[in-house]
């Protein structure tokens, strides 16, 4: 059975949703951050606590949190890396600028 050619339309669309997937995974656009304690759980995830508490840079005990899911006082699945690209809030709603995750790395 000879083999199916795809249209060059049909190869570019293709190619499209593949870059646009990737762009989205290298973190190019809106990011949610949870402060967290710096010690993680025995089951895995992080402790949220009030975003004050990352804004205190002379304690090591909190960081932000990157994505992740929230439930129940816990959040899983994220980063304490700090996304390179696109714009980072916090569930308060403040817009965090500069930090690597550790506290003291976000403001308004």
């Amino acid at each position: 059975m000879p083999q199916r050619r795809m249209s060059s339309r049909a190869v570019k669309v293709g190619l499209l949703g593949t870059l646009s997937m990737s762009l989205t995974a290298c973190g190019g656009g809106s990011h949610t951050a949870d402060c967290v304690e710096s010690r993680g759980l025995p089951g895995g995830g992080y402790r949220v606590v009030s975003d004050s508490n990352c804004s205190d840079s002379s304690s090591s005990s909190y960081r932000w949190y990157y994505g992740g899911n929230s439930s129940g006082g816990v959040v899983t699945g994220g980063s304490t890396l700090k996304p390179k690209k696109g714009s980072i809030k916090t569930k308060s709603g403040t817009t965090l600028r500069g930090g690597f995750g550790w506290s003291g790395g976000g403001g308004s």
